[in-house]
């Protein structure tokens, strides 16, 4: 596996690669990544990570403090996988080119995480634009557990780019917890409510499908996991996947949650 940290390294060691598969972390891998760089490595002829823990994406600076950091055993992991490449810039590589023009989000796409994380989104796109013009990969590699993320991403880069954007399923460990890298956080107490959060929902999605007029007892499933487990709850509400609209009926929907176990945040969706 080649390890670049400059961007001219990276220009220089990928430029003969065709058909290059890109997926892109901030590290603290886990089976949710490893399950992305599987599919990358069957659909591609060469596959490329990057890990950067991207400062303009926090909307909190303890938060960006605070985020896991596992460098040595993420590269260990991706020697195991055999990786071609791991682009491991730092932020003055990365954002030694000024943006010309800004990202903004359209009003209708602030709602979710974009409304509770001013600034979130716009550094994200941020970020996915300079590593997707750097590597201008065939195919780049998501997990619907961050389904709002997926959306944005997808609409952003597949219409200024020929990359496509290729969403995987969520990985959960053996209690349905979707894995992500903020879980190293948290204690096996907030697991295990977590646990029970989640199989309540797929419960609840599972019972929707069969009866619409279930789509108003939300509000009461908000309340019973705020008073039952004392969470703050950014949101929980059912949208459509194709738009993320409000949705009225139970056909291609999702149910969205965001909240907080001992101040970590937490997101998923079903």
């Amino acid at each position: 596996m080649k390890i670049l940290k400059k961007i001219s390294d990276l220009k220089k060691a990928i430029n003969q690669v065709t058909n290059i598969g890109f997926v892109p972390t901030m590290g603290g891998l886990h089976l949710g990544h490893i399950s992305l760089i599987k599919e990358s490595q069957k659909k591609c002829n060469k596959t490329l990570i990057s890990i950067y823990v991207n400062p303009k994406q926090f909307n909190n600076k303890k938060d960006f403090k605070n985020y896991p950091r596992k460098i040595k055993t993420d590269i260990n992991i991706l020697k195991k996988l055999k990786v071609d490449f791991l682009f491991l810039p730092n932020t003055k590589e990365i954002y030694k080119k000024k943006r010309i023009k800004k990202i903004f989000l359209s009003n209708k796409d602030k709602i979710l995480c974009a409304k509770n994380r001013k600034g979130h989104f716009e550094g994200v796109l941020d970020i996915i634009d300079r590593l997707v013009k750097l590597i201008k990969p065939k195919n780049l590699f998501l997990g619907e557990k961050d389904y709002q993320q997926c959306f944005l991403i997808k609409k952003f880069i597949e219409k200024k780019y020929k990359t496509k954007i290729i969403i995987c399923k969520t990985i959960r460990n053996k209690n349905y917890v979707a894995l992500s890298t903020r879980n190293y956080l948290l204690s096996k107490k907030s697991i295990n409510k977590a646990s029970i959060i989640s199989l309540k929902l797929k419960k609840f999605k599972i019972l929707l499908t069969k009866n619409n007029k279930l789509i108003n007892e939300i509000l009461n499933l908000k309340k019973e996991f705020i008073n039952n487990f004392k969470i703050k709850i950014d949101y929980l509400e059912i949208r459509s996947e194709k738009n993320l609209k409000f949705s009225k009926n139970n056909k291609n929907i999702r149910i969205f949650i965001a909240y907080y176990l001992n101040r970590i945040r937490l997101i998923d969706n079903f």
